[in-house]
């Protein structure tokens, strides 16, 4: 036992080669690429109006610091607040009804094996592949006739939208789920539901959890959608385009302070969740 943790101990003193050299200054610059346009957004969220256009890549100094004005007048005008529970609405709900739908959905895809649940796997994957703008002119059409146009109705199109990869996820993890589990559960006197809810969904949190994180990064930074389907109410993305005022001006210093408040919370989950996307995306792709 000894001469194995002295074994590991001298592999973790082991200099790194050449090669392992390369790719860590290869990563290193990737990392900086990606995260450069957080820390200008960052930087410039307490720089005056003028020195955001006129000096964006300098850091702020005693004569360009602005303090918090630039979050408080960027609060008061878009009205920050409201937009923000609008979206923390939407997303919920539609994440909630995302995994609870389609969840379901996979489970009976997978377990009955009739033409009908092949088709409706091969229509939920051509989904994805099927882009946005095709459908979005006659999408807000049909959401306008239906009365859709609201905070409700908006949730029931991101369910349409997030299933054919949400779907796909899930079929795959559940392929890899015993039926022999689902038969004992049915001898104890389960019926389809009850088995799903108990047996299956607990099974199913890694996935399940993969799907909110993606669907909630995406609907929580959605802009065109809700753009093109709301009427009446504004989420986060649509309130800051607002500070775009008449004749192209821009007040770029609000809007950089209403940015990194935007993405504070969908980063915070996704760190919290983080471990959780490579097992889910892994266990609903290869598995089956």
């Amino acid at each position: 036992m000894a001469e194995m943790v002295k074994q590991r101990k001298q592999k973790s003193r082991t200099p790194m080669k050449g090669k392992d050299w390369v790719k860590f200054i290869i990563l290193i610059i990737i990392s900086i690429i990606f995260i450069a346009p957080i820390i200008l957004v960052l930087m410039n969220s307490f720089k005056g109006k003028l020195y955001v256009s006129n000096e964006p890549f300098a850091l702020p100094n005693a004569e360009s610091f602005s303090g918090l004005s630039n979050y408080i007048n960027g609060i008061q005008k878009i009205n920050f607040f409201s937009a923000f529970f609008v979206s923390l609405f939407v997303t919920v709900f539609s994440v909630i009804l995302i995994i609870l739908a389609t969840s379901m959905c996979a489970w009976f895809i997978t377990r009955i094996k009739t033409w009908y649940t092949k088709l409706l796997y091969v229509l939920f994957a051509f989904a994805m592949i099927v882009p946005f703008q095709m459908v979005m002119y006659p999408m807000s059409q049909v959401a306008n006739m239906l009365s859709l146009d609201n905070m409700l109705g908006i949730v029931i199109i991101y369910l349409g939208f997030g299933a054919g990869l949400s779907v796909f996820l899930f079929a795959g993890f559940v392929k890899s789920v015993p039926v022999e589990i689902e038969e004992a559960a049915m001898i104890d006197g389960c019926g389809p539901m009850r088995t799903f809810f108990l047996v299956d969904f607990p099974i199913l949190r890694p996935s399940a959890i993969t799907v909110a994180i993606l669907n909630a990064m995406w609907i929580w930074n959605d802009y065109l959608l809700p753009t093109l389907i709301l009427s009446n109410t504004r989420t986060l993305p649509m309130a800051i385009q607002y500070l775009r005022g008449g004749y192209g001006s821009i007040d770029m210093a609000a809007m950089m302070a209403m940015l990194v408040l935007a993405i504070i919370p969908i980063i915070i989950f996704y760190f919290v969740c983080q471990k959780y996307i490579i097992k889910g995306v892994m266990a609903g792709a290869v598995k089956g």
